[in-house]
């Protein structure tokens, strides 16, 4: 089984704590977002897979982008992937991901560096 740790992108790889190569991305930005987001993680040097919250940009909250992440986090453990950590910011997800997936360890981010509301990312 493998082991890897789970990076949120905004307020935590915005803020600079990085993954390692092997390290996987679970993103709330929508899939719609996706093309900025793949430019963005370019620029810094990082080639993560990166999953995206299937809701449209207008569809998704703080709340169901912390159910994604539940379900991911589900779906990868069912898969044999062992997830050791998830460095997480929002309160409002981290929640959500403690409830349905105790199995994981959450390093709880806090902060008031990044806007944790649904906002377009153009980091450029």
């Amino acid at each position: 089984m493998s082991l890897v740790n789970v990076f949120d992108l905004d307020g935590v790889i915005t803020i600079g704590i990085m993954p390692k190569e092997e390290d996987l991305i679970i993103t709330g930005r929508s899939f719609e977002e996706r093309p900025e987001t793949q430019k963005y993680l370019k620029k810094l040097g990082l080639k993560n897979r990166v999953y995206y919250s299937p809701l449209k940009f207008n569809e998704k909250t703080r709340k169901s982008s912390g159910r994604h992440k539940s379900f991911v986090l589900s779906a990868l453990k069912r898969e044999g992937v062992n997830v050791k950590i998830l460095f997480e910011d929002d309160p409002d997800q981290w929640e959500e991901v403690a409830e349905h997936c105790p199995w994981v360890s959450i390093v709880k981010i806090t902060h008031d560096l990044t806007e944790k509301e649904n906002v377009r990312h153009y980091e450029d």
